[in-house]
Order: structure tokens, then sequence, then C-alpha cells
């Protein structure tokens, strides 16, 4: 695991370390992977507030995405990761004759005993749909297989120690009250050091027609701090009919998000995990962080992320070094006139 640089005031105080004398407490986002049903709502309430750009409404061929990632006009993006395999405790090839609607509901797949009004052997309702089978199991449809959805509304990290917030050269990015980065669009002058600098692959420069919105410039999440000012959660978590995106205090959501891990551990969910609630990761920890259902790598994540400006002290000392012997030896090349 890569080190962090020291915190001056504790993993949650990125306001404080900036210079506000009493800001409120840090404010982010759990999304919890488990229960996202991909409806993109996020994606839309996002740039419906935010006056984002469309930017793609055809399939990308990656599943039943129509955007392919994050970027200067896709300020929350759900991925479809299609996999073969069960989720949790489903099994598949299960007829409607062997075992029981609600346990198929429930993904409990063992066949139970009669339930009020509903038996194992109740034949399924026509409801003029394309099919009354499970996929897979008529004929035509080929073999039936273990398959799950993974989905993930994913959206910038807010990291506590930020390379986009170190390299901008003009202060167009700022640390916010909530802990929370923020691109001022006024003063960006399009120079793209933040772009490199994101060991996510966040933070993009918008393409288009010149009399588009804010072309040319560095383009992220806020985390809607115009909503947050006025005491309002962001449009996404409004927006997200399941709770997986919750919006808080970082320190309660870590302890929501930690009980939440356990539960599914306990129930069996193979590969569950959080990712960038841990403060001592290589950007100081995530103010928007994950629950995952399976390495971070399958959703996209660099597992490992380090903040790349986390050794320019370093560096910077290596260099003065440098240049001190580099004046010492000139100094005495001088004095002794170039004689050996």
């Amino acid at each position: 695991m890569s080190s962090a640089p020291a915190r001056l005031h504790g993993p949650d105080d990125p306001a404080r370390d900036t210079g506000y004398p009493d800001p409120p407490k840090r404010k982010g986002f759990f999304t919890d992977t488990s229960i996202c049903i991909g409806c993109k709502a996020c994606e839309v309430a996002c740039k419906e507030w935010n006056d984002v750009p469309e930017d793609g409404l055809l399939l990308t061929g990656m599943s039943y995405d129509n955007s392919e990632g994050l970027g200067a006009s896709t300020w929350r993006h759900v991925a479809f990761i299609e996999q073969v395999r069960p989720l949790g405790t489903q099994q598949a090839n299960l007829q409607h004759d062997d075992v029981d609607v609600l346990a198929l509901a429930g993904g409990s797949g063992t066949p139970p005993t009669a339930s009020p009004g509903l038996t194992p052997t109740t034949p399924p309702v026509d409801l003029g749909m394309p099919g009354k089978g499970l996929p897979g199991t008529s004929g035509g449809a080929g073999t039936a297989t273990d398959f799950r959805w993974l989905m993930e509304s994913d959206v910038c990290k807010h990291c506590t120690h930020a390379g986009c917030l170190d390299v901008c050269p003009t202060g167009a990015l700022f640390r916010t009250e909530f802990g929370t980065v923020v691109v001022q669009d006024d003063i960006c002058n399009g120079c793209g050091y933040c772009v490199p600098a994101c060991p996510f692959g966040v933070i993009e420069r918008r393409e288009g027609p010149k009399d588009a919105n804010a072309v040319g410039l560095a383009q992220k999440c806020t985390l809607c701090y115009d909503r947050l000012v006025d005491g309002h959660e962001p449009a996404c978590a409004k927006a997200c009919p399941t709770q997986s995106i919750q919006f808080g205090d970082l320190e309660e959501l870590r302890e929501r998000a930690q009980g939440r891990l356990d539960m599914l551990v306990e129930a069996g969910v193979d590969g569950a995990q959080l990712y960038g609630q841990d403060p001592d990761n290589g950007v100081g920890g995530t103010g928007a962080f994950f629950l995952l259902l399976d390495e971070p790598q399958v959703y996209g994540l660099p597992p490992d992320p380090v903040v790349p400006t986390r050794d320019l002290p370093e560096m910077w000392q290596r260099a003065a070094l440098a240049a001190a012997g580099l004046l010492a030896g000139t100094v005495a090349l001088f004095l002794t006139g170039g004689r050996r």
C-alpha cells in the first residue's frame, strides 16, 4: 500500500487544512452498488441541474450503457458490467415449478414449503410478455448460464489529497468548506494540467462547438456545491430511487457503509468490499467512496490509486540539494581559477 502525504488535522479536515477556521463537517457520497438498478436517474438529474450537455444517445456496446465513463460532460456515470456468475446465493436454471417465486425473488435457491396462496406448482401468470420462463430455459435460446449484472454509479472522488488541485496554476480548482473540490469556470484557463494529475481519470476539458457551455475548460462533479450552500443534498442523491447513492457527513457514511458491508459478508456475498474510504490510502481517503461486489479493476477503478503529487516535496528537496552542489562546485572552480 502506498503511503499518503502527512495530514495536518486528520483525514476529515481538508477544509481546515486549506484555511477554513471553523468548517462544517466534511460532506461526501457513499455509493452502495449492491442496490443500484442501473436506472441512470442520477445521470439525468446531474445533467439537468448542472446544465451538463448531452454526450451520447446511442448504445456503446458496453451492455446497456450509453456513456463510456466519466468526463467533462458526464459527471455521473452508471457502469453496466456483465459477468457469468451468480449474484450472491442466486442459482440459475431453476424452472418455475421447481421453486417458489418468492424464493427466486429472495435468492435463497431452496424450494420452500407451500406459502399461503402460492405453491411450488402454481403456474406462471401470462402477462403478455415475450416469454414467461427464465431466460435460456426454453428451446432455441441456448444453454442457460449463471449470470449477473454489476451496476455502479461512478463519480469524482473529491480526494483528501487532490492532485488536480495541487497542479492548478490559476486557482480555478479550490477546496470548499465542505471538503469537496470544485472548478471555477471563470478562472480556468484550459491548460489541462489537472487532467493527468487525477489518478482516477475523472477530470477532462470539455469539447464541442465554440459557442457551447464551458468548451475548453476543465469540468467535473462539484458535489452540487451550489445546492450544499443552501442546505440541499446533491441532485444525483436526491433522484436515486433505491438510496444506492447516499449523501451526508463523511464520518457517518463510513460507519453506515461498514455496517452494510458486514451484513453482506455475513450473508455470504463473496467479493464485497469498500473502496476509497480508507484515510491511509494513496489519496488520503476519498470524499466519495463505494461498496463493490468485486475487485475495483472490474469496475474500471485503480486498485491502489496514488496522488501524482505525493513525492513533490522530496523531489524539490533533491533538486535543491543538486542545485546547491552545483553552486558549490562552480564557486570552488572560480576560486581556484580552474587550476588543479
